[in-house]
């Protein structure tokens, strides 16, 4: 009994070290500072003072400007732009995990369904987890590629607001309603 209370502990200190692990950086709010974040070639959003929001490639960082490749080179000078962000890749090692966790989950349950019936099973469940677990890794670094990477913010003008209010309606069978939403 005492065993699986220290698994459950340890299963939830690894969990929030992981979470502690994943946190975002803060993005830079000096101009001159966006070179630790961004580099030529990145594909970035860039927010600027009035709220339009161009996509493009960096071409340029200066300190006081950066220029993006799109339908043509644009310049944006530091006073005009609000927000930059930058899309993270997302690593396939998470889908191969979760992947290999269900494949092993699936060969567990089968082995223990032929642990009832047969005597010698120990090479069956090995052959099952090799198997079943590296089927579901491969279906999961599938479904992770399909999946794109979240936009972080690289960079926030100092003392610009970014908070957004949105209000759109819910209509389905069962509800009709109003979702409200609002961001800073």
């Amino acid at each position: 009994m005492k065993s699986w209370k220290l698994a459950i502990t340890l299963a939830a200190i690894s969990l929030l070290l992981a979470f502690a692990l994943a946190a975002a950086q803060e993005p830079v709010t000096a101009f001159d500072q966006l070179n630790t974040r961004l580099k030529p070639g990145d594909t970035v959003w860039v927010t600027d003072a009035q709220g339009r929001e161009v996509k493009g490639k960096v071409q340029a960082l200066a300190p006081d400007a950066i220029t993006l490749k799109g339908d043509g080179p644009r310049t944006f000078a530091a006073g005009d732009v609000g927000l930059i962000r930058k899309r993270e890749p997302d690593s396939l090692k998470n889908g191969a995990l979760i992947g290999l966790g269900a494949g092993a989950g699936i060969a567990i349950a089968a082995c223990a369904e032929i642990s009832r019936n047969e005597d010698n099973d120990a090479a069956w469940c090995a052959v099952a987890f090799g198997f079943y677990g590296g089927i579901g890794a491969g279906i999961g670094v599938g479904i992770d590629a399909l999946i794109p990477g979240k936009k972080l913010v690289a960079y926030r003008a100092p003392g610009s607001s970014q908070a957004r209010l949105s209000i759109a309606p819910v209509v389905t069978p069962r509800a009709k309603g109003v979702a409200v939403s609002f961001a800073f």
